[in-house]
């Protein structure tokens, strides 16, 4: 038997076997042409005082700035104690960034320069550039700098909607301040969503600090994304990185440089998912869509006639498959522009035409608050609640309505509590106390049901499941 297994040669596996072996890529030609078109980038600042605090290792910065950690005080060595450095400009960071035109415009993450008082632009021949930053978009981590001169080296766009999972790849960076260095994999998965703005490409390319800003490229030496994120508990590579996808990234880039900022829609509205249970319990289907928990006082969504409560499903005919892409829709849509949105409402669907607004930055929302009041007999579900007073109605810009003062049993399992307002049940608007108890009475105690929500500024859909 040993000698069977001896004797086993290449000519013995399967003809698939042997043909994928002999196709696993060879990256030499694809690094060799366009590692030119990759830059290396240094960033620094300068230090506002010296008081106290050790060196931190400066491949280290980034991943103290990418992951909001503090960056402690570094005072400059064998300083005088005490002494004050106002102009003594610190070495802040290091990155990567890929070239877009051979007129100098440079591509990399807002991250990567965002703070800094100086950027330079290091490329493979070793040439060094001041470079001017153009924009830096901070939702999308998208950051465009600029270096004088002609006739650079430059990268070609790829199409990220034919990029397949499976897909090989290969990042080009400067990890930990090592230029130039070639990594390779595949991608894990498309349209992760970890951000508002941007569903993100999944790979496992070895990704570490220093590579952010650097192009991800498919084997035809496209750039496909830039590499932005990892997850890792330790700050190091641990199998998963993240990419934003070149069409998202050219995007802003292409308002970067025209205005030097990016423009994008908004409606006021807070959301959140959909859950499975929610969707069956209202009658929707299928978990879809977006749940509107607020709505901003006289912002757009409230003046087209849109309700917390509502499930967007459909804006402009586009359908909503989760709520991280209504944000991404209304963002891309021009300010000013009348769009219609399809909303769920109490077990039917309408159209509400909303006037897109200008989203500012980290513009501050006010949204109505609700606040507790006064009882009446407890219900079947396990629920004691009273009439809201004209004032509170007002206050929450309801036309109805219920206080929750008790909750017990069934609804207090499905996290109901003092305080709560109730404002429809088993997809009926709640009008008062009485209504309320009326509606309840008529349910099918062996069935779920579902309640809309107020807590505070949100509003959210519970479901209440009966005693087994």
């Amino acid at each position: 038997m040993a000698a069977a297994f001896c004797a086993l040669s290449l000519s013995a596996l399967p003809a698939a076997s042997v043909a994928q072996g002999r196709e696993l890529p060879d990256f030499t030609e694809l690094a060799e042409r366009m590692s030119p078109t990759v830059v290396n980038i240094r960033t620094t600042e300068r230090v506002r005082g010296a008081q106290g605090g050790g060196e931190v290792d400066e491949q280290m910065r980034e991943f103290f700035r990418r992951f909001g950690i503090p960056l402690p005080n570094t005072p400059r060595r064998n300083a005088p104690p005490g002494t004050e450095e106002e102009s003594m400009p610190q070495q802040r960071g290091v990155g990567s960034g890929f070239i877009l035109s051979g007129d100098g415009y440079v591509m990399t993450n807002a991250h990567v320069v965002e703070g800094a008082d100086e950027v330079i632009v290091t490329l493979t021949d070793q040439r060094e550039f001041k470079a001017k930053i153009i924009g830096a978009d901070r939702r999308t981590d998208v950051a465009v700098v600029k270096i004088d001169g002609n006739g650079f080296p430059s990268v070609k766009v790829g199409d990220t909607n034919k990029l397949k999972v499976g897909e090989w790849v290969v990042a080009i960076g400067s990890p930990f301040g090592l230029e130039n260095t070639v990594t390779a994999g595949i991608v894990s998965a498309k349209q992760r969503d970890t951000g508002d703005y941007l569903p993100l490409i999944q790979t496992d390319v070895a990704i570490n600090p220093g590579n952010s800003g650097g192009p991800l490229l498919n084997l035809r030496g496209e750039v496909v994304g830039i590499n932005s994120q990892i997850y890792s508990r330790s700050g190091m590579f641990a199998g998963i990185s993240f990419a934003i996808p070149i069409d998202e990234a050219m995007r802003v880039a292409d308002q970067l440089r025209t205005v030097g900022r990016v423009v994008r829609g908004r409606i006021g509205v807070t959301i959140a998912p959909v859950t499975k249970d929610v969707a069956e319990s209202i009658g929707l289907g299928k978990p879809a869509g977006a749940l509107v928990q607020g709505v901003e006082e006289g912002g757009p969504a409230q003046k087209a006639g849109v309700e917390a409560g509502d499930i967007i499903t459909k804006v402009d005919g586009r359908a909503v498959d989760k709520s991280g892409d209504l944000p991404r829709i209304i963002g891309n849509t021009k300010p000013g522009a009348r769009t219609t949105l399809q909303v769920f409402r109490r077990g039917s669907t309408r159209d509400l035409v909303v006037t897109v607004a200008e989203l500012e930055a980290d513009q501050a929302r006010r949204v109505s608050r609700a606040e507790p009041p006064a009882s009446a007999p407890k219900t079947a579900i396990g629920l004691t609640v009273s009439d809201l007073t004209e004032a509170q109605r007002r206050e929450l810009k309801v036309r109805g309505g219920v206080r929750v003062d008790l909750a017990e049993g069934a609804a207090a399992r499905a996290g109901l509590r003092e305080g709560d307002v109730i404002l429809s049940i088993d997809n009926i608007e709640v009008t008062d106390a009485r209504q309320f108890g009326a509606v309840v009475a008529k349910l099918d105690k062996s069935k779920s049901v579902s309640v809309m929500v107020r807590r505070g500024e949100w509003t959210n859909y519970v479901v209440i499941r009966p005693t087994k």
